[in-house]
């Protein structure tokens, strides 16, 4: 099995690319052993010393780490990985989970304001956003403000306010004159 790794714009966060899809949709983060009921994969990562966050893409699992140097944690990060998939087991034992407006905070009047802005969301930043080994989570819309959630490579990352001002938010107030900014939710 082949495991690409790359850089993340956060220091803290190295990207491990695969060559095929290790979900079928969503994205799914750990920060605790007793959060991995669902993936013995994660459990498994997070039990390595210096390992605080595991957070699975569709072809990608981005890693955080403490104080420890990648190059005392990639060997056993990249072994734990290898035999996990090689062996046929999946990433996350979960139904794969789809973003709904259900889970998303709004007043009825904005129904077509949200929905515009979940189709941006997913058209254009949250690819991006994968690039760098994470993702973005819309939970509320309220009054022209955007609540959003950075996962993975993302949440942490020195970058962070950038992305959220100077990308996500431009790209939204340029397609959706209803939007006055974009808030990050921890």
């Amino acid at each position: 099995m082949f495991i690409q790794t790359e850089t993340t714009p956060n220091p803290n966060a190295l990207k491990f690319l695969f060559e095929s899809d290790i979900l079928v949709s969503g994205s799914y983060e750990f920060l605790k052993t007793s959060d991995c009921r669902n993936s013995d994969l994660a459990k498994s990562l997070l039990q390595i010393d210096g390992i605080e966050k595991v957070f699975f893409g569709k072809n990608f699992v981005s890693i955080s780490k403490s104080d420890y140097g990648w190059d005392q944690l990639k060997a056993p990060i990249l072994k734990i990985i290898s035999d996990h998939l090689s062996s046929g087991q999946k990433a996350v034992n979960l139904v794969p989970h789809e973003e709904s407006l259900n889970v998303i905070k709004f007043q009825k009047d904005d129904y077509d304001i949200v929905k515009t802005i979940e189709n941006v969301l997913l058209s254009k930043i949250k690819p991006a956003i994968s690039q760098d080994g994470g993702d973005v989570e819309f939970r509320e819309y309220k009054e022209g403000i955007v609540y959003l959630q950075l996962k993975g490579s993302c949440a942490g990352c020195p970058s962070a306010t950038l992305t959220l001002k100077n990308g996500i938010e431009n790209l939204l107030k340029n397609k959706i004159p209803e939007v006055k900014k974009v808030e990050q939710v921890l």
